[in-house]
């Protein structure tokens, strides 16, 4: 294995997680408590729901991810997608915050041959590179629900979390300006 190509990866990984994770905080912070229990109608999703739910998944996925199965026996994944009483601001975050931490902690502590490994989850054989891509689509998906939910909650309040509308020529000219001097 290409151990610069590994490094690059293992890298890489970490940096689109690190900008998942700030792009929902970036969606949360907006929101005001009440808001982080809404949903759009009985079937759907809060983003509190969606922030427990990926708490319990890093959790079951990166705790000891390379020696034991990414779908721990004491997980409850139901029960992630329902809210009993609703947690404050800060017990949610406390969750967000413990989740990243596994999945941080994991990824520190890979090597670049730990890639090429196989993990299992739910029994099922993966490389470490296709469990990596495999949480990094899961946690994609969940983050662009968060900030369409957050954004459709706040309607005119939202701030945008990247180029604002009617905005992309500006930061275009912005960036080239940069390049040049």
């Amino acid at each position: 294995m290409n151990t610069d190509l590994a490094t690059h990866y293992i890298d890489e990984i970490r940096r689109q997680l690190r900008g998942h994770k700030r792009l929902a905080e970036g969606a949360i912070g907006q929101l005001k408590d009440n808001e982080l229990h809404l949903k759009l109608d009985p079937e759907a999703n809060s983003v509190a729901i969606l922030a427990k739910h990926m708490a319990g998944n890093m959790r079951s996925r990166f705790t000891d991810f390379l020696t034991t199965d990414g779908e721990k026996p004491d997980r409850h994944r139901d029960q992630e997608f329902e809210m009993g009483a609703e947690p404050t601001r800060d017990e949610l975050m406390r969750w967000w915050e413990a989740g990243w931490a596994h999945v941080f902690s994991a990824i520190e502590s890979l090597k670049p041959e730990d890639l090429l490994r196989t993990v299992t989850i739910r029994g099922e054989p993966h490389t470490v590179v296709q469990a990596l891509n495999r949480a990094l689509a899961h946690y994609a998906q969940h983050t662009g629900q968060i900030v369409l939910l957050a954004k459709h909650i706040r309607s005119a309040e939202w701030k945008s979390l990247s180029i604002p509308r009617g905005k992309s020529e500006e930061v275009n000219r912005k960036m080239a300006e940069k390049r040049i001097s």
